[in-house]
């Protein structure tokens, strides 16, 4: 069976969802199988949002890979970034890996193809909605991504960096971040909102808003490493 890397602890509760996810969707797929084999490496959230928010991308890479490398030193065979905002620098970190990485990112676009959405909202800390990465992927597959106004995406990073990363999921944050969706879905059209976070879907889970389809980016980054796990045995 090959093993899985996660670089983890990007925040811990999303990378506790991570493994639950893996575990279940596995233990679905292969009930007489057994249990996926993981590597998680947790890694020091502060350093890495110290090095996203300076200008230095060369040390946020080394960092990262660094990070990745233990894994294989663990015996990952494929590994993945469990969040969003480290994809910044996902390509480059990926052409330095001694594995295949699997993007959140990329993962998502194939989604929202499959789906036939057109017009994407993207929310999450303001590195990942204004870092470009994911325009730049949606745009090859012809979705256009937009993001909120300015004064939302300040709310936003702000609430994501002092609750979402604490593991504290408030009722006002959630009522909010829907009324963000909403204006959205007004404003511009869009068709479906991609939780460019992976603690909004701990935050938003079981929020279904009208017209607009809700694209959980740890659960499709489960798939796509579930489906590479299969295809390995």
């Amino acid at each position: 069976m090959a093993i899985l890397g996660i670089v983890g602890g990007i925040a811990p509760g999303s990378t506790i969802d991570y493994y639950r996810l893996i575990i279940e969707r596995y233990r679905q797929a292969r009930p007489a199988s057994g249990y996926p084999s993981l590597v998680i490496n947790s890694i020091d959230l502060t350093h890495l949002f110290r090095l996203v928010e300076s200008t230095d991308r060369e040390s946020l890479i080394t960092f990262l890979h660094g990070e990745v490398e233990r894994l294989v030193q663990a015996g990952a065979e494929l590994a993945l970034l469990a969040s969003n905002t480290p994809h910044l620098v996902f390509d480059e970190v990926a052409a330095r890996a001694s594995i295949p990485l699997l993007s959140i990112v990329e993962a998502t676009a194939r989604a929202a193809k499959v789906l036939g959405l057109k017009c994407l909202g993207l929310i999450g800390t303001q590195f990942t909605m204004e870092g470009g990465f994911y325009q730049a992927v949606f745009e090859r597959v012809g979705i256009r991504v937009m993001t909120p106004i300015d004064s939302d995406r300040s709310w936003m990073h702000r609430m994501y960096l002092g609750e979402l990363i604490n593991g504290q999921f408030r009722e006002e944050s959630r009522r909010r971040m829907m009324n963000v969706i909403t204006q959205l879905r007004e404003n511009a059209g869009i068709d479906g909102v991609i939780l460019g976070g992976t603690e909004l879907p701990l935050l938003l889970r079981g929020e279904n808003p009208e017209g607009v389809q809700l694209l959980d980016t740890t659960s499709i980054h489960v798939d796509e490493a579930l489906a590479q796990l299969l295809e390995r045995e």
